[in-house]
């Protein structure tokens, strides 16, 4: 039987797709009147999603708690977190869902037929038959609801999707992004927030909640993707009987309305949250916005991602330039955003003035008809195509599924045009056809018409406000306060019981009977083998080489390595500033700009890095090594061209530049502490460790709150710091690259060897000559502090740390499946579905190191006592052999994630330079696959042992901080 012997479908194309060397089908369902895309491919990775178009009718988030939502249970699979028991049982290779301004989806991925199907089989019966209709108290706890603890307690809100989205309108470029897309768009659904603005998210019903999942969760408005090596007749025979054909075709109007384009351009002001510490001066955002025509513009849609780096993305790139040096900002951001209808094209700076706006706007136009008229740099944009082209043709997306994204840029055209899926996945046409225009005025008259010409666009003030985020609390509190005190007695005795009521269908537990619905694989489906290491050690030109012999289609993986063991102490914060300015500085052949071109149009990209190596044969000396390394891919034919790049980037870079070096201070600077408000809970638990971990003190004082620390105190006083630091970085310049300091890894075929020994030696001989410091090894010093971090977010990230090992327990497999019994479980239920937390992980590693931590918690004291119970928790850890055997399908799910030639490269490495062997990973596997209910309850130990250490550190809302001070050493501001 073939796809066209079913007659339940009609084909509407059949295309090879030869560009991602898959062959693909559009479907149509006839009796349903769901579209299904099919990509047929030789990738066992196989990718399912399903996904509907939601445009969202106000702001109260409406498809993203629903989203949420019809993850808690569907009629064939009645638990109360489907979700949350795949995670626990299932061998995906991704599985999440997504809420867009437009569309949600619903993806998923597994290498094993049987987890796919059954991965299948519960998204499809989650969003089409949910429990939302059954059991109101799922809308109340993923969307919002009344949380009133007593009579006499203070009426609050809560919800996880509630206090999701507190934290994303707490990060100025969260507000940023969604002031220009409501701006943009007034007329369509682009003006509504689809993720939920906390304001407005309490103005939904029940009512309505269940009206928007009956209109768009139907399949005449549903997108089903297919991708992979499966027997695709059957998996269309199984979806028509056991889904589609349960339905007739309905119309729905679910369109994304076109956004008239303005007769002027609109100007905006609008404020945002900083902590009161912060300054209001060179705290300014101004946002320059342009709409660039539609994604069913095929040349177009490609186009102006090369325009977006050959202008402003690309490092040296002229008005990134431009504004930089007329101090309009300390960071130049730009983006394309071609996920909607009508694409985006903006202008971003960062710590800027409200007074600059005219200028800013101003010395955009003037460069853009400078260049419209005089013509953009060639080598910018030959170097902006290769440089999309370099990564559309690896199709390297690291951990994530190829399948994935594929499924996720086939929307960007279907969505908008159904019989349009291909649109932009074949793509080597729009390359060709772009080169073929460098010299023809293309892309000059792309800036006329899109950027100069064109008056549909948003200039956008972003400006601070103190104080602004305790003022609209207490707003909200009064509100509250003031709603609870119009009620009667029994109306609050029945806030009281609804609140009681959620808080008992939360603990209460699915019964067997419900968990037994769901599909799990058992352990005799899964291999004891584990993932091939790729080591082979060699000499090259008397370097040493670790060569990691993959196939690898041609491109070669190469990062060169040097020891940073004889670097001092007071020098290693200067370690990640020389990493920060290294490849975008001008060296003695090129300016800063013209060497990221020159690199981008030979290579796929070089870059710098500092790596930790911990040796886990030595875990209670705390034994590590530290490098700082350069790294880059290229075809093999381009590979002398990389390594002169790299020897370029090391030692040619102009370090005395006094002018750059302050301008890449600053954006340093700025980027860090958006990275802290974003990636909090990562920030924290890292600086928790470094109390006591002098591994993690480097990577806290390279990449931490102890770097943002030194650069900002560098910034502020840059007169008088800039000849240290410039003394500084020349002498690690000195210290790090030379020959006899330097090691490499290298991913390749045999065949990329070739020629390898004569580029290793030339390179090599291009380094520093500086003798070795003899006997000089790095010392670093800890110091436990536990501090709290006050920022303007509403919500918080609460990090708890130790080492086990410290207090002489040893490390075993069984904690990487307490890791998943942690994240699904005891933390999930507690922080997650009670506390109302958007999320909370934990990890163990081998040299002893745990934490806990929690992501956009709303809370900060009840959160430390939930990490302090779970030594009790583990104790009388009592669970069925069903649910044991799940954490461990779980736990395997996650040290078995397939991997690109790239990262089997990287982890081959990561296990060569940690000490980790090939027995030491199959022991860590039986343990897993071995594990009873007796060896997690021995865990308690291992946690109370880590639990003693006592440190921890939150980064938070001002308010929260200031209420826990008593269990701070420390309370500032960053």
């Amino acid at each position: 039987m073939s796809i066209r012997d079913l007659n339940q479908y009609e084909i509407i194309k059949d295309e090879d797709l030869q560009d991602v060397k898959c062959h693909g089908y559009l479907l149509k369902h006839k009796k349903s009147g769901a579209r299904l895309v099919l990509m047929e491919a030789d990738d066992d990775n196989k990718v399912f999603s399903v996904g509907f178009r939601t445009p969202p009718e106000d702001s109260t988030g409406l498809p993203h708690i629903l989203e949420h939502s019809v993850l808690c249970g569907s009629d064939h699979f009645p638990v109360k977190d489907p979700f949350v028991e795949l995670v626990k049982g299932s061998l995906n290779t991704f599985l999440n869902a997504m809420t867009y301004p437009d569309k949600t989806m619903y993806p998923v991925a597994s290498c094993n037929d049987k987890d796919f199907q059954n991965l299948m089989h519960v998204y499809m019966d989650a969003v089409f038959h949910p429990n939302i209709y059954k059991h109101e108290e799922i809308f109340r706890q993923e969307g919002w609801s009344y949380k009133l603890d007593s009579e006499d307690a203070d009426l609050e809100y809560n919800g996880v999707v509630y206090n999701e989205m507190k934290g994303a309108f707490s990060s100025p470029e969260g507000v940023l992004d969604r002031v220009v897309l409501n701006e943009l768009f007034p007329d369509t659904a682009y003006a509504n927030e689809s993720g939920g603005d906390p304001d407005v998210i309490p103005n939904l019903s029940y009512e309505q909640f269940l009206a928007f999942h009956k209109k768009y969760y139907h399949p005449s408005n549903s997108y089903i993707y297919l991708y992979g090596d499966m027997d695709m007749e059957e998996k269309l025979v199984w979806l028509d009987q056991e889904y589609l054909s349960k339905f007739d075709v309905a119309e729905i109007d679910s369109r994304i309305g076109y956004q008239e384009p303005f007769a002027k351009m609109k100007e905006v002001e609008m404020p945002y949250s900083v902590a009161s510490e912060e300054p209001l001066e060179d705290n300014t955002f101004l946002s320059y916005n342009k709409v660039i025509g539609t994604s069913l513009d095929k040349e177009l849609y490609v186009a102006f991602e090369i325009l977006d780096y050959a202008l402003l993305s690309a490092p040296g790139a002229p008005l990134k330039k431009a504004l930089l040096e007329a101090g309009i900002g300390k960071d130049i951001l730009g983006s394309y955003d071609n996920g909607v209808y009508q694409p985006i094209f903006s202008v971003v700076a960062k710590n800027a003035n409200p007074e600059q706006k005219e200028e800013f706007v101003t010395l955009i136009e003037k460069l853009l008809t400078d260049m419209a008229e005089h013509g953009i740099d060639r080598k910018a944009l030959e170097a902006g195509i290769n440089y999309h082209e370099f990564q559309y043709r690896e199709a390297d997306y690291g951990r994530y599924p190829k399948g994935l994204m594929y499924g996720l840029q086939i929307m960007d055209s279907w969505l908008y045009d159904e019989n349009e899926p291909f649109m932009h996945i074949q793509a080597l046409d729009t390359f060709a056809f772009l080169k073929k225009q460098m010299n023809t005025g293309y892309f000059e008259n792309l800036i006329r018409e899109y950027l100069l010409d064109n008056k549909h666009g948003v200039i956008v003030t972003l400006k601070p406000e103190r104080g602004r985020t305790a003022r609209m609390d207490k707003e909200l509190h009064d509100k509250l306060q003031a709603y609870k005190a119009g009620l009667s007695k029994e109306e609050i005795a029945e806030l009281v019981e609804r609140t009681k009521a959620l808080e008992i269908y939360q603990s209460e537990p699915s019964d067997a009977e419900a968990l037994a619905t769901i599909p799990v694989l058992k352990r005799e489906d899964i291999s004891r083998e584990i993932a091939p290491i790729y080591n082979e050690e060699m000499k090259l030109a008397g370097i040493p080489m670790v060569f990691h012999e993959i196939d690898t289609n041609g491109i070669g993986y190469i990062d060169i390595m040097f020891d940073m063991s004889e670097v001092p102490e007071e020098l290693l914060p200067y370690a990640g500033i020389l990493q920060g300015v290294l490849g975008i500085i001008d060296t003695e052949n090129y300016e800063y700009g013209e060497l990221f071109n020159e690199i981008n149009v030979h290579t796929g990209g070089i870059g710098t890095s500092l790596e930790l190596y911990t040796d886990v044969t030595k875990a209670k000396e705390k034994e590590f090594r530290a490098t700082f390394e350069i790294k880059a891919k290229a075809l093999y034919d381009k590979l002398p061209i990389a390594f002169n790049m790299m020897q370029e980037i090391l030692v040619r870079s102009k370090l005395d530049d006094e002018k750059r070096l302050k301008e890449i201070i600053a954006m340093t600077a700025s980027r860090l502490l958006m990275r802290f408000q974003s990636s909090g809970h990562t920030t924290a638990a890292l600086r928790a460790m470094s109390y006591a971990s002098p591994s993690a003190k480097l990577k806290d004082m390279t990449s931490g709150i102890e770097y943002y620390q030194n650069v900002a105190r560098i910034e502020k006083a840059f007169d008088t710091e800039k000849d240290e630091l410039i003394t500084n970085i020349i002498k690690l310049t000195r210290m790090l690259f030379r020959a006899d300091n330097m090691m490499i890894s290298y991913t390749a075929e045999r065949v990329g060897l070739e020629g390898m020994k004569q580029q290793i030696s030339a390179f090599a001989e291009g380094l520093y000559l500086q003798e070795k410091e003899s006997g000089k090894h790095c010392e670093l010093h800890c110091e436990k502090k536990n501090e709290g971090f006050k920022t303007a977010s509403k919500v918080q990230y609460v990090a708890r740390c130790g080492n086990f090992i410290d207090q002489g327990a040893e490390y075993t497999g069984a904690l990487q499946v307490l890791k998943v019994i942690m994240g699904y479980e005891y933390l999930w239920q507690n922080i997650r579905v009670k506390g109302g937390a958007y999320g909370c992980m934990s990890n163990f590693n081998r040299i002893g190191e745990g934490y806990f931590v929690s992501y956009r918690d709303p809370n900060l004291e009840r959160t430390m006592e939930i990490y302090e119970g779970v030594a009790d928790y583990l104790r009388t850890f009592t669970v069925s052999d069903f649910d044991m055997n799940k954490y461990i399908i779980g736990t395997i799910s996650n040290l078995d994630q397939p991997m690109t030639p790239a990262l089997k490269g990287d982890r081959s490495m990561n296990l060569y330079m940690n000490h980790v062997t090939e027995d030491m990973i199959k022991e860590e596997r039986a343990q897993v696959l071995e594990a009873t209910q007796e060896d997690i309850r021995e865990l308690a130990g291992i946690v109370e042992a880590m639990m003693k250490a006592e440190q921890i550190c939150v980064i938070g809302s001002e308010d929260k901080i200031e209420e826990a001070k008593d269990m701070f050493d420390t309370v500032t501001g960053f």
